[in-house]
């Protein structure tokens, strides 16, 4: 049977010695995958809990058009979403376009000039920059007047409790914390030090509104940051929570108040979450949130095989092989440009659409960089669909996520050790 294997890899373009090594790998994990089908079997029974105790009925499933009044199903969803998360609201939305517009969202409907706004864990995510005014750009938060400062992380990762109270003022309204690394290669942050951060930011200014972004954490752990806190937590449906079904579409969990702020922007005042029809995707909208908790298992299978891999080779890998997950992605710093490349254009080999495309480096909108990514999916740009990206720039990391499944996963990291050993980056 293991020979039947091998001979498709095989005809996929798998050496026997990238093979073995595979194997080698995989055989050291059985133990650490264990435990994240528990966290997966977990969050699947909350998520079953969540549709059943809100009633999602087959009526649920279909579609509004126009103004979309009276949209049962997409209310149920929200629903749904405020009871996985523990929240009093949701906005769960087709409008919301990607991650970044549910964060803008978030800020632009809950900031008013003459507010500052707080990030106590370093820079934000590149393209958010040109949405706080870091950058400028129209439309920017600091364009109706409000401050934004940052207090950058210790050189260990830890925060920098001490500089984070000077920070907070009179005028700060709101601290926006970042789980994910982003194109840095600093720790993500695990639920517990979320919640430790914004019991020391309420101890100093208790009626602040702390948000989450909760990209590519969403079912790693048990808990999420609305656990331990958050007044918001928002991220967007082509990753985790859309289990690779939903085809669009962005999430806002938290207080009502919070919630309503940005229907109201999202749409118009006096509107709200009344309008906006929910057209023929609910079903793919449900079902991606009932398989999310599996799918997100799947990829950070897939993340910690990677993770093992290019450790052994001798790569910088954030994490490293052994420590604890509390996202999805797996930075590993390859050293070069054509490193970069050539791990790339390995992850796009392994699509099952355009697999055939070589990915170029480009000045992707939002970036202060040429970016390059790998994304041959089902839905465009889905990052729970195996995928790789990074910025053209030292220390030249890409960023590994994704893998409906964890074959899908594994033979991707597969594909990009085999491009790498094409290119006489690594050797076996």
């Amino acid at each position: 049977m293991n020979t039947e294997i091998q001979n498709i890899y095989k005809e996929l373009g798998i050496s026997d010695k990238v093979y073995q090594f595979s194997a080698e790998i995989l055989d050291g994990l059985s133990e650490r995958f264990k435990e994240i089908d528990k966290n997966a079997e977990y969050n699947q029974l909350k998520v079953v809990k969540a549709m059943q105790d809100s009633r999602v009925s087959e009526a649920c499933l279909l579609g509004t058009t126009g103004y979309g009044y009276n949209d049962l199903g997409r209310d149920t969803l929200e629903a749904v979403y405020a009871s996985i998360f523990h929240t009093e609201d949701a906005l769960v939305r087709p409008q919301i376009t990607c991650g970044t517009h549910a964060l803008a969202l978030a800020l632009m409907s809950n900031l008013r000039p003459g507010d500052e706004l707080l990030s106590p864990v370093g820079k934000p995510y590149d393209t958010l920059e040109e949405v706080i005014g870091i950058r400028p750009s129209k439309g920017s938060l600091a364009e109706y007047g409000i401050t934004y400062a940052q207090v950058d992380l210790l050189e260990n990762g830890v925060f920098d409790y001490e500089n984070i109270k000077r920070a907070i003022n009179e005028n700060t309204r709101l601290v926006t914390i970042q789980r994910s690394k982003g194109y840095q290669t600093r720790p993500t942050l695990s639920v517990r030090r979320i919640g430790e951060l914004i019991s020391f930011i309420k101890r100093i200014k208790p009626d602040v509104i702390c948000m989450v972004d909760n990209c590519y954490g969403e079912f790693v752990e048990r808990l999420e940051p609305s656990d331990v806190g958050a007044d918001m937590v928002v991220g967007s449906l082509i990753k985790n929570p859309g289990g690779g079904l939903a085809p669009i579409g962005g999430y806002i969990a938290g207080k009502r108040e919070y919630v309503e702020n940005a229907a109201y922007r999202l749409t118009a005042p006096g509107l709200g979450r009344e309008v906006g029809a929910s057209l023929g995707i609910l079903k793919d909208l449900y079902q991606g949130i009932f398989l999310a908790p599996t799918v997100t298992a799947a990829a950070l299978k897939g993340a910690i095989f990677a993770a093992n891999a290019y450790e052994r080779l001798g790569f910088r890998v954030v994490p490293d092989g052994s420590e604890s997950r509390h996202d999805i992605i797996q930075a590993v710093e390859l050293g070069s440009p054509e490193g970069v490349v050539a791990f790339c254009r390995g992850i796009q080999s392994a699509a099952p659409v355009d697999s055939f495309v070589a990915p170029e480096p480009w000045d992707m909108p939002g970036y202060d960089s040429k970016v390059i990514m790998a994304a041959g999916a089902f839905v465009s740009g889905s990052s729970i669909e195996l995928s790789a990206d990074g910025p053209i720039k030292p220390p030249y990391a890409v960023y590994f996520q994704g893998g409906l499944t964890f074959e899908h996963a594994r033979f991707g990291i597969m594909k990009s050790l085999q491009s790498l050993a094409d290119a006489g980056i690594v050797s076996f």
